[in-house]
């Protein structure tokens, strides 16, 4: 077996389609099934079952393609410390991270850390929903809390949920001001992963008044937030959007927070790293960079 089966086995793990692995391996489709068939006949096992769209790996596949990235992970790290004398950042550093947050905060950030370290090869995947779909990745910025002991969160922004609305459509429509008026207005909602879109729930600040969860009828419905987001802002009616999203179009004028003495919970975002020893120095230093940049925005 050389390292080359390795690296077939770990991107079958990660992309799940002939097609996806050989673009992130760089080879052809063809190519790449004569070498997982090579690869089967010299293991005497089927590692996937595949059709012309579609891959599924067998139990022996999966354990090959789990175990295989962890080696590879191990080559990595004897690598960095045979070069660690010169303090370079060296190999490939994958991140996943939502489309929305992804695009806006992380694409930025990462940006600026390959200037940093130009000796890496970066890659970024934006996923709906980057965790727990985290495949190979060195580290997964998440929106929303988690719970999974095998992986370490960093903060990054405490990220409150804002009910916002267009100047045009509160100067048309009227200013809600509380839980019972929501009733009387449109509201745009996002379908997000298998969340009720419709189900809001919301308690006063400070808690002096009793919390409420509330059945939303929508008036719009969208799977991609950025798109509710400018739906407000065209006036089309009141948005639930995540403070990050939300906060540049108010302070533009685009959007004013309504309600702000009622709070509808908080989405924490927060990057993910797993608690394995032996953790890259290139994760270690992408992360401490993250977590840095994120503070300097807040404040």
């Amino acid at each position: 077996m050389q390292i080359e089966d390795l690296r077939l086995a770990a991107a079958l793990l990660r992309e799940r389609s002939l097609s996806a692995a050989a673009r992130s391996l760089g080879v052809t489709p063809p190519a790449l099934s004569m070498r997982l068939r090579k690869l089967e006949a010299t293991l005497g096992l089927a590692l996937a079952h595949r059709t012309a769209r579609k891959l599924q790996l067998t139990s022996e596949g999966e354990r090959f393609g789990r175990e295989a990235y962890e080696l590879l992970q191990k080559f990595d790290s004897l690598r960095e410390s045979l070069q660690s004398e010169d303090k370079r950042l060296t190999g490939t550093l994958r991140i996943a991270a939502p489309f929305g947050y992804g695009r806006t905060h992380v694409a930025p950030v990462l940006s600026r850390f390959s200037r940093l370290h130009p000796g890496l090869r970066l890659q970024l995947d934006l996923r709906e929903t980057p965790w727990p779909d985290r495949h190979d990745s060195d580290a997964v910025v998440h929106v929303g809390t988690v719970r999974d002991s095998s992986w370490v969160a960093h903060p990054l922004a405490a990220n409150e949920r804002w009910l916002c609305a267009s100047p045009a459509y509160l100067r048309e429509h009227g200013t809600p001001h509380s839980p019972s008026d929501l009733a009387y207005h449109s509201c745009i909602c996002i379908r997000e992963n298998d969340e009720d879109m419709a189900l809001w729930h919301v308690r006063s600040v400070g808690g002096t008044r009793k919390g409420e969860t509330l059945r939303i009828t929508p008036a719009f419905i969208t799977n991609d937030g950025s798109v509710a987001r400018q739906w407000a802002e065209d006036g089309m009616g009141l948005v639930l959007r995540s403070q990050w999203d939300a906060a540049g179009a108010v302070a533009a004028g685009r959007l004013e927070r309504v309600m702000a003495d009622w709070t509808f919970g908080a989405a924490p975002v927060v990057v993910l790293v797993p608690t394995r020893k032996g953790r890259s120095a290139r994760t270690q230093a992408f992360v401490s960079f993250l977590v840095e940049a994120a503070s300097a925005t807040e404040t």
